[in-house]
Order: structure tokens, then C-alpha cells, then sequence
């Protein structure tokens, strides 16, 4: 129980002022799209050099904590997810903003982060040496079949067509290998200077959700009098609070997902999410309301996204395995501050790391408090006039795609992912699992050439990526999963007929 021991470290004036201040700069930067976790984290680093070590990843984790919950903000209410953490939450938060319950959909994207983040951070406290050995066991044919069971959920958040969701999935794993080959180093697609590094992911992110909604703006005019206008109620936190814990299946899908994913090193919050989403409505007697403004989508999400947190730290702190881009980030404020991750680490650095892990637990409680005020806003955001959001929407995206690599590059690819993306939409295409596609690909990619190559010094890559308890655990997963998805898809057209 030495968590307990050091937890008045915390509550030292300098170090709740740095919580509090990386809480708040943390939503805010969540808000914005564009600015992920991993942007922030790292834009953090520097401003730590003259800290001491708890100090410095105090505010680093609660700029980590608040940045994930944040994006909740604009998936919300402008469409646009603030990381691709938030993707999910687009599907039926923003759904839930145009009938007029944006400040409800905040409220329950808030709690459910803290009941998540909450439950990640105390599985890393209690279980760090069990699920530190659970994340050890997964080698490069398990995460190659974990990024296969994310593109089967792909069909499911499809809710038109499972074949369409499957195909924007293709068109975003193709899209993930344009630039060079990271194993024989080969140029791929590669027909713009602007394409060599491939297509970064937050640009693409701005581009697909954005910018349909910017061009939908212009195109119903300045002055059309049928302009859609979302109008903010207010809701009471106490029902909000009643909401959550009435969707206990949600919630638990959720925080269970993201604790397992968030052990995955290289996987990410952003599939935490997806997956979430996607059990929580094949598990739900209420599926057809999924997609519509449905408080359990909402809730499974950003449970699951915050979740996924704590657990992403155990493999990062015990094996020095980063769990998500933010961790690998992290993992660099330590190794500045003469802290190298390892089995010994909290015998070596205790008094670094504990009052750090505790710090996480209070910045979750505060992350809830300035979140749900910032939920009373919503409807000043909300608001604006159309004219006026579609240019402020365009100009927060081309910064945020510029502010990656400050490079002129990504604004245009921006700019050509949403021109395409608005057209696909026409034709019934949906930008979620394009999305996913573009971020699965890459792990697929390289986790599969790995395999292989190491296969060919064992027994051959069949044996290799289909034999073993765990590959025929993900498999079966796979197949269970496509099937259930074009069966539902039946069912849902026969019913209708």
C-alpha cells in the first residue's frame, strides 16, 4: 500500500497548481482539433526541464488525462473528434447535439471518462505485475489479429451497409501505405513531394470530419432560412449522473476494452473506443438506436477511452513498452529526467512514481468538475451562427493540420481527404471506418511483415499466425465478427420487408 504513503504529495500547493493548470490546458487543447494527447505531451516536455521529476509528470499526466476527455468537446458539437480517441463518440454524441442534448452528451462523456479513468488507474496501482505479464504475451501474430478484429468493426459501425463500412476501411488501410516501405524502404503511392512520409494521421482525422461539414455549411448558404440550427438544453448533472449508472452494460463494456487495450503496447486509445462502441451495440437489446443520438454509444466511448490510460502506463513503467503514442512520449519525459522505466522502478523511484500515479486519480475528479462546467457552455458554442462556424471550423483546421510537422503539405492533404470524403458521404460512405482503416493499417502492416519474417526461421507463417491458444482465441473473433455483422444486416432487411 505504498500508493497510500506518498499520496500527500499531491496535495502540496505546487503540485495541485500544476494539476489544476494541465487539467484545464489540457481540455482546452482536447477541444481543439487537431492538438491530440500525444501533440500536447510533447509540446509539455520542454516546459519541464527545470521541474523536478514529480512535478514534471504530474503535469504531463494530467495534461495526458484531461486531452483524452477533451476531445469529447468538438466530436460533440462540431462533428469533428479533438483525437482520433474520440472518433466513436461523433456516431451518437454529435447526433444527440442536433436534437438539442448537447449539454446532456457532454455530461455523460465526462462522467463516464471519470468512472473509466478512474478504474485504469486503479488496475495500475493493484495488478501493475499481472497485467504487466498479460501484456508481455502478446508477440507480432496477436497484435497482427487484434488490428484484423479492429477492421472487422469497421462492418458493424457501418450502419447502412456492412460491405460499404468494409470498403472505407480498404480505401483507409490503402491509404496507410502511401510513402516509403518501413521494411525495404520503397517509395509507395508516393506522387506528391507532400506524400513522403506517407499520410499523417491527425491531418487525415481534420480532413474527413471536417471539412464535409465545412462544405456542407457553405454550400446551404449565408442566407438560407432552413439552415440547421442546434439549440442546447439544459440538463441537470444529477441525471446525468442516473444516466450513467442505468447503463451498466455499456459502462462496463467500455471500461473493460479500454483496460485490455490500453495493455496492448502501440495499440492506442483510439480503438479502445471503436471496440467499445462496437460491443456495447452488439450487446445492447437497443441496437437499432445506435447511431441516433443513443446515450449508451456515448457513454461506452469515453469510459472506454479513459480507461484505457492507466493500463497504457503498466507495460511503459514496468517493461518500458510504450502502450499508446502519448506513453511513448512520456516515456521520453522520464528517460530527460534520469528515470529509466523497468521492473525495479518502483523499488528505485518511488517517491517519483507513486505521487505521480496518485496524481492521475485526482486529476480524473477534476478532469469531471471543469469538464461538466465546461458542458454548461455548450450552448454558446452551439449557437453561432453557421456562417460563422463553417469559417471558424476551416480556419482551426488548417492550423491544427499545419501544426503537426508545420508543414504546408498536410494542409493539402487536408484539404483533398475532405473534398473526397464529402462526396463519399453522398454516395453513403462513412468517415469512421475510413479512419480506422488509416490507423490499423500501419499496425497490420508491420506486425505482419514482422511475423513473417520471423516465421521463416520457425515452421512457416501459417503455423505461426494460426496455431496457438491466443491466434485461435483472435480468429475465431474475426470470423464470429464478420459473420455477425452481414447477419445482422440480414435480419435488420428481412424485418423491414
Amino acid at each position: 500500500m505504498d500508493f497510500i504513503f506518498y499520496f500527500g504529495e499531491v496535495f502540496t500547493l505546487t503540485s495541485m497548481l500544476l494539476l489544476i493548470g494541465g487539467t484545464i490546458g489540457g481540455l482546452i487543447m482536447g477541444a481543439t482539433p487537431g492538438l491530440s494527447p500525444t501533440m500536447t505531451v510533447a509540446l509539455l516536455i520542454p516546459f519541464t526541464f527545470n521541474m523536478t521529476p514529480v512535478h514534471g509528470l504530474i503535469l504531463l499526466g494530467a495534461a495526458y488525462t484531461s486531452t483524452v476527455a477533451g476531445g469529447a468537446v468538438s466530436a460533440i458539437l462540431l462533428k469533428i473528434p479533438g483525437a482520433p480517441a474520440n472518433i466513436a463518440t461523433t456516431l451518437d454524441g454529435n447526433a444527440m447535439a442536433r436534437k438539442g442534448e448537447g449539454a446532456k452528451a457532454l455530461q455523460l462523456s465526462f462522467i463516464s471518462s471519470l468512472i473509466g479513468g478512474l478504474f485504469g488507474v486503479f488496475l495500475l496501482i493493484f495488478l501493475t505485475p499481472v497485467l504487466a505479464k498479460m501484456a508481455n504475451s502478446f508477440g507480432y501474430s496477436h497484435t497482427f489479429w487484434l488490428a484484423i478484429i479492429g477492421v472487422t468493426v469497421i462492418g458493424s459501425l457501418e450502419a447502412g451497409s456492412v460491405v460499404k463500412g468494409l470498403l472505407s476501411g480498404c480505401i483507409g488501410m490503402w491509404l496507410a501505405t502511401i510513402g516509403f516501405d518501413d521494411i525495404q524502404g520503397v517509395k509507395r503511392f508516393v506522387f506528391h513531394p507532400a506524400l513522403g512520409g506517407g499520410v499523417n494521421i491527425i491531418p487525415a482525422l481534420i480532413g474527413l470530419f471536417a471539412i464535409p461539414q465545412v462544405i456542407t455549411m457553405f454550400a446551404k448558404g449565408r442566407f438560407q432560412t432552413d439552415v440547421e440550427q442546434i439549440i442546447v438544453k439544459k440538463h441537470p448533472v444529477s441525471a446525468a449522473f442516473r444516466e450513467v449508472f442505468s447503463r451498466k452494460r455499456a459502462l462496463a463494456i467500455g471500461t473493460s476494452v479500454g483496460s485490455v487495450i490500453g495493455l496492448i503496447p502501440g495499440v492506442g486509445g483510439q480503438i479502445a473506443g471503436l471496440l467499445a462502441y462496437d460491443q456495447a451495440k452488439k450487446f445492447s437489446p437497443e441496437k437499432a438506436k445506435f447511431g441516433t443520438g443513443h446515450s449508451e454509444g456515448v457513454i461506452a466511448a469515453e469510459s472506454a477511452n479513459n480507461a484505457m490510460v492507466g493500463p497504457s502506463l503498466v507495460p511503459l513503467l514496468t517493461l518500458s513498452i510504450p502502450g499508446s503514442p502519448t506513453a511513448a512520449v512520456l516515456l521520453g519525459g522520464l528517460i530527460i529526467h534520469g528515470i529509466f522505466p523497468g521492473p525495479n522502478l518502483f523499488q528505485q523511484h518511488p517517491e517519483v512514481i507513486w505521487p505521480f500515479i496518485n496524481s492521475m486519480l485526482i486529476g480524473q475528479i477534476l478532469m469531471c468538475i471543469f469538464g461538466i462546467y465546461i458542458a454548461s457552455m455548450a450552448a454558446r458554442v452551439a449557437q453561432v451562427p453557421q456562417s460563422i462556424m463553417a469559417a471558424i471550423v476551416l480556419g482551426l483546421a488548417a492550423f491544427g493540420s499545419f501544426a503537426v510537422q508545420q508543414s504546408m503539405g498536410d494542409v493539402y492533404v487536408m484539404a483533398v481527404l475532405g473534398t473526397m470524403m464529402y462526396f463519399l458521404e453522398r454516395f453513403g460512405f462513412s468517415a469512421a471506418p475510413l479512419v480506422l482503416g488509416l490507423i490499423l493499417g500501419p499496425i497490420a502492416e508491420s506486425n505482419f511483415v514482422t511475423g513473417s519474417l520471423i516465421s521463416t526461421a520457425q515452421n512457416g507463417p501459417f503455423v505461426y499466425f494460426f496455431t496457438g491458444g491466443l491466434n485461435i482465441v483472435l480468429v475465431s473473433i474475426v470470423v464470429l465478427s464478420v459473420g455477425f455483422s452481414f447477419w445482422s444486416e440480414i435480419t435488420a432487411k428481412r424485418t423491414e420487408h
